[in-house]
């Protein structure tokens, strides 16, 4: 008799802490939500813009691209002059290390979990919730995940990736890209030219 309402007790303990988990993961944002829109095409942001929607100072950008944390993938550096151009995963990838140093997360642990982001699909990288207890960082891929790290204790603190791409998603779009700056209106010297070939061909 005294087993079964023992078991009932820890039951209900258990009820309760996952109740309080995953309370305290919806609070965070750390939950799937499927209303995140696609990628964008592979426009590319310079250095400046990249630093403005990751928030972080040209030197952590600079440092990382010639340490190989995270490199510009739409264009790198090539001798003086030349712009690096970062596409829109990079720009989530360098938000994401900026949250994880902001916790107090190792440079060396940050790079084993930047190499591993970088290897998934760009639709899985919304499916992924990254937990921390400070010392190693945790990918989750389901809520249940999510709550179990945070029953357990370990996931004092999480990023969930869907939650970075709106959020770099809408300060994008009041930045300039590379792209448009390219589909600007054309100079009058261009216009001649585009009308001459016109009149070549027809």
């Amino acid at each position: 008799m005294a087993s079964n309402e023992n078991e009932k007790g820890a039951d209900a303990a258990r009820m309760k802490a996952e109740a309080e988990a995953t309370d305290l993961a919806e609070e965070q944002g750390l939950l799937f939500a499927d209303d995140v829109s696609p990628l964008p095409s592979d426009t590319g942001y310079r250095g400046p813009t990249a630093c403005n929607a990751a928030g972080i100072t040209y030197r952590q950008l600079d440092y990382w691209a010639r340490t190989g944390l995270v490199e510009p993938s739409v264009r790198g550096a090539a001798g003086s002059g030349s712009q690096r151009l970062y596409s829109f995963r990079d720009i989530l990838i360098l938000k994401v290390v900026k949250r994880l140093l902001d916790a107090g997360i190792s440079l060396q642990q940050i790079r084993t979990a930047t190499a591993h982001l970088r290897e998934r699909g760009t639709d899985d990288l919304t499916r992924v919730t990254l937990m921390s207890d400070g010392a190693s960082v945790y990918e989750c891929t389901s809520n249940d995940e999510v709550i179990d790290l945070l029953q357990g204790g370990q996931g004092v603190f999480g990023i969930a990736i869907g939650g970075v791409w709106r959020e770099i998603e809408g300060t994008l779009a009041e930045l300039p890209s590379e792209r448009t700056a390219e589909q600007a209106a054309p100079s009058a010297g261009d216009e001649l030219a585009a009308r001459r070939a016109a009149r070549q061909t027809g």
